[in-house]
């Protein structure tokens, strides 16, 4: 029997469902250690001003008008806003916040924002059932962990489909992490993860618009209702995800089944986790990390610029080749307008990416000068920038890995400056200070009533 074009299907899949379910019903609390601990309450916390930062943006306005007219009982919070809604929009809503910037984290091996889907559910539900923070991070961690190991069986092959690998297998993450904050059974959680596979959520096609975003806000909303059913005795097959219909063979003709079962609950993918200097497709940053190289050691200004060639990887031209965005969420997939800001303004963070700047006559200008040209010999996560300038100097950069990356990390100083420059203009300074405090230390936390207190408008 043909699964698809290019490859049979496996009928002797080892019996993944059932393996990730007993792994997340029981996996000892914090069983890892310190250092991915900290990982996970720095996932939470630069998380958490990245949903904050668009709570006022035009995507959440719409997406919440439309989640008002379902009169919606009060159970969770909207993070940067006044207003509750159920756990189940309230996670939706809070993952389509996270995403608007496109500002969230990213574990590099599979293009995935693991915490948009996993940490937008399982804060709705976990203040909505009193959970404290250790609960959180734990059902973070192994949510994560569940979530990017799929993700890892079936990428590249699945995102070369053209599926958002985000929202594709996010729903399976966020089950899990549900699952985990509400001590279901192994049974239970077997029928969360197959009743989420079922869900899966987003296109490739939609980048540079709202409903990008609404890719990890619908897995977390799926993966929340999921786990709910399978509470109440919902059945799903116990092999949703290995079957040879299952999820993960129809997802790809690459199914690498010992990404999801070697060293489960030994290594952690959050381990691995990378946090986003500029608020774009994680691809162009090597290329602007270079810009802002090149500008700040020489000095430039846009008239002594010429002509600006970045040699990439051809995945870099595929998810951000737009040469002529006219709007903020279009220019986030323009590695031609990311050039031109790193190099005008020596950033690219939110205010780099409205419609206004997208529309500025400097930028135009000087994006025209940008060529971009395929070079496969170059990895995915590299860039080679070349800058001929007005004077007859050529400038030139290799950025192997850019700052943001595992290689490179964003120090806590550094993500604190992202989470309060995001942050302070929707709450206040005061209590930016105060939602990054509590979530920099949510282990602490006996429950989340002061960290969401400090995180959305009185």
């Amino acid at each position: 029997m043909a699964l698809n074009t290019t490859v049979k299907a496996d009928h002797n899949a080892p019996a993944i469902t059932e393996m990730l379910a007993k792994f997340v019903v029981n996996h000892p609390s914090k069983g890892w250690s310190d250092a991915v601990d900290n990982e996970a309450q720095r996932t939470f916390a630069n998380w958490l001003g990245c949903a904050i930062g668009p709570s006022e943006h035009e995507t959440l306005h719409a997406a919440l008008a439309a989640v008002n007219e379902l009169a919606p009982a009060p159970q969770a919070s909207l993070l940067g806003r006044k207003e509750k809604v159920d756990m189940a929009n309230a996670a939706l809503l809070n993952g389509i916040s996270s995403h608007t910037f496109d500002f969230d984290d990213t574990h590099l091996k599979t293009i995935i924002h693991p915490a948009g889907p996993v940490a937008s559910a399982i804060l709705a539900l976990g203040e909505h059932i009193g959970a404290s923070g250790r609960e959180i991070l734990d059902a973070l961690v192994i949510g994560i962990e569940v979530f990017c190991r799929v993700g890892n069986a079936v990428y590249p092959n699945h995102y070369d489909r053209g599926w958002h690998i985000t929202g594709s297998t996010g729903m399976l993450g966020s089950a899990a992490g549900c699952a985990r904050l509400m001590k279901l059974n192994v049974l239970q959680t077997q029928m969360a993860l197959g009743i989420a596979a079922s869900t899966p959520t987003g296109l490739r096609e939609q980048f540079g618009t709202m409903t990008k975003p609404f890719h990890p806000g619908s897995a977390a909303k799926a993966g929340l209702m999921a786990a709910l059913m399978a509470k109440h005795g919902y059945t799903a097959s116990k092999r949703a995800l290995e079957a040879p219909r299952g999820l993960m063979q129809v997802f790809s003709d690459k199914t690498d089944w010992s990404e999801v079962t070697e060293n489960l609950g030994q290594t952690w993918e959050i381990a691995l986790n990378t946090y986003k200097p500029f608020a774009c497709g994680i691809v162009i940053h090597p290329s602007i990390d270079g810009c802002v190289e090149l500008r700040n050691q020489y000095k430039l200004t846009a008239a002594d610029i010429e002509k600006v060639t970045i040699k990439v990887h051809s995945l870099v031209l595929e998810l951000t080749g737009k040469k002529t965005p006219v709007t903020g969420l279009e220019s986030k997939f323009s590695v031609y307008h990311s050039c031109a800001v790193g190099l005008l303004y020596g950033q690219a963070g939110e205010h780099e990416y409205t419609d206004e700047a997208v529309n500025r006559p400097e930028v135009l200008s000087l994006r025209a000068k940008v060529e971009a040209i395929v070079d496969d010999a170059i990895a995915e996560a590299s860039s080679d920038i070349t800058i001929l300038t007005t004077d007859g100097r050529t400038l030139h950069v290799h950025i192997k890995n850019a700052i943001g990356s595992v290689e490179r990390p964003m120090s806590d100083v550094q993500l604190k400056a992202k989470f309060v420059d995001q942050s302070a203009p929707v709450i206040g300074a005061e209590k930016a200070e105060q939602a990054w405090n509590l979530a920099r230390n949510l282990v602490d936390c006996k429950d989340l009533k002061a960290l969401l207190a400090a995180a959305t408008r009185s």
